[in-house]
Order: C-alpha cells, then structure tokens, then sequence
C-alpha cells in the first residue's frame, strides 16, 4: 500500500477549550480525500504550567461528538516523547490539537514516481511566515534597486 506523505502538526489555542471553530475546514479537507486524519491528541497546559494529554477517545463525549465526522483512525504513532516535546513549550492556559495527518493527494503522483524509479531525495515545508518575510525581503530589495 503506498501512503502520501504524512505530517503532524501541534496548533495552540488561547483557550481552554477548543470548541471546534476550525472543524468545517478540516472536514472539507477530509470528505474530499485531500487528507486522511491518523491520529489526534489534545494537551490542555495550566496555569502552574503542569499539562494533560488526552487522546481521542479520552475525551469527554461532547468534544468526540465534534471530532465524530472526521472519522480519525487512531493509528498511535504520535509517542509520549513527541507530546512531551509539545508541552515543554506551550504558553500557560493553552489548548493544542495534535494532529497527525496523511496528504491523500500526493498518493497518485507518488506512485508515478515510484514506476518511473524516481525517489524522493529532499521534502521540507516552508511555514507561511517564513515565505511572507521572504517575499517582504524580496519587494524591499527590488524597491531599493529600482530607486
């Protein structure tokens, strides 16, 4: 079986609940196969900077009825060290979603590269703050030699 590329991203909220805000965009990603949801863990940080982690099924039922249509498989490969690495540097009073996800939309051109016997030999995702600044570089650069 050949999987996309999986990620796994940690989101902080500046709450201590998460009430499922962002839930209509990751559905829409789910339902049209863009993404397959493997894994979901939620770390509530407290003011005395102790946390808890809870997976999926821990949670009280109206918070799983939010995550329901998601259809998550819980696949646990998220480890205790990687939420351990998550927690240490949340803000106090924080909620994160963790979330383990494979991109279903790469699976077709990957099995392309895989009969042309190519292999992959570098994936890095540049976060959207680092292509902003770069691209503000970029403008103020070609501003200063265009005066």
């Amino acid at each position: 079986m050949t999987y996309g590329p999986i990620d796994m991203i940690a989101l902080e909220f500046e709450s201590d609940q998460l009430k499922g805000e962002i839930l209509p965009a990751l559905l829409e990603l789910a339902e049209n196969k863009i993404v397959r949801i493997m894994d979901l863990i939620i770390i509530q940080k407290y003011e005395d900077g102790d946390y808890e982690a809870l997976e999926l099924e821990q949670l009280d039922e109206e918070l799983i009825a939010v995550f329901d249509p998601l259809d998550i498989e819980i696949s646990g490969i998220i480890q205790v060290e990687d939420i351990e690495a998550i927690a240490e540097g949340l803000d106090e009073n924080t909620t994160t979603a963790l979330l383990m996800f494979e991109n279903l939309w790469a699976i077709k051109f990957k099995e392309a590269v895989l009969r042309a016997n190519g292999r992959l030999l570098l994936q890095e995702r540049i976060p959207h703050e680092v292509v902003l600044e770069t691209l503000e570089i970029f403008a103020a650069k070609e501003a200063a030699e265009t005066a």
